[in-house]
C-alpha cells in the first residue's frame, strides 16, 4: 500500500500510540519506526504530539521528547492541564487533536500519503477531508488488544489499516517497565 516515490508524513498521537503498544506488550523503538517509513517512501516529516506536565520536576516522558526532537521528529507539545474530578481523583488532560488536525491540513498539499498513528475516532472527519484533497491516509493502531484501541469508524474511513501488532518485529522492543518490575519484585520479594 506504499509507493517508493510517495511523499509521506507521519502524524503520531503520542499517548494513543503508547497505550496501544502497551496493550500489546511492547515499546516502540522510534529510530526503527522512522527508518521503516523512510524505506516505504520519501519521508518529509514525522510529527509527534504529546502534552507535558510542566509543573513536575521530572516528567517520565521528557527523555523521549528530547530524544525525538534531536533525532528528526517534529515535536508538538503543550502543557497538560491538571485538575481534580468530582470524586477527588487527580486527573490530567492534554488533548492534542486540534494541533494534529491543523498540521495535517496545512501539509496536505505537499504530501501524497499521511500515516496517522492513532485509533481516536475524532480523527475520522480529518481523514475524510484529507482524502477529498487527494491524500491517501493509512492508520496505525490495533484491533488485537482487549478492548480494541481503534474506533471502527476511523478504521473504515482510512485507505489502509496497519495493525500495530504486525509491526512489532520491525519497530518494537521489549517493554522496559516489565523488566524493572520483575527486578523490583525479586529484590523486595
Amino acid at each position: 500500500m506504499f509507493y517508493k516515490d510517495e511523499r509521506l508524513a507521519l502524524f503520531i498521537d503520542g499517548s494513543n500510540l503508547y497505550a496501544a503498544a502497551k496493550a500489546l506488550g511492547f515499546d516502540i523503538d522510534y529510530k526503527l519506526l522512522r527508518q521503516e517509513f523512510m524505506r516505504r517512501g520519501k519521508l518529509l516529516r514525522a510529527f509527534y504530539y504529546t502534552a507535558l506536565l510542566e509543573n513536575d520536576e521530572y516528567s517520565p516522558i521528557r527523555p523521549l521528547v528530547d530524544w525525538l526532537h534531536y533525532n528528526g521528529f517534529t515535536m508538538v507539545t503543550k502543557p497538560a492541564k491538571e485538575y481534580t474530578d468530582s470524586l477527588g481523583r487527580r486527573k490530567v488532560k492534554g488533548n492534542m487533536d486540534i494541533e494534529l488536525t491543523v498540521d495535517a491540513m496545512e501539509l496536505a498539499p505537499r504530501v501524497d500519503h499521511i500515516v496517522l498513528f492513532s485509533g481516536d475516532g475524532d480523527f475520522r472527519p480529518l481523514i475524510a477531508s484529507l482524502q477529498r484533497q487527494g491524500v491517501r491516509v493509512s492508520v496505525v493502531s490495533t484491533i488485537r488488544s482487549q478492548p480494541p484501541m481503534i474506533s471502527d469508524d476511523l478504521r473504515r474511513q482510512a485507505d489502509n489499516f496497519i495493525e500495530l501488532e504486525e509491526l512489532r518485529d520491525v519497530i518494537g522492543r521489549p517493554p522496559r517497565e516489565q523488566s524493572d518490575q520483575r527486578s523490583a519484585t525479586v529484590a523486595h520479594g
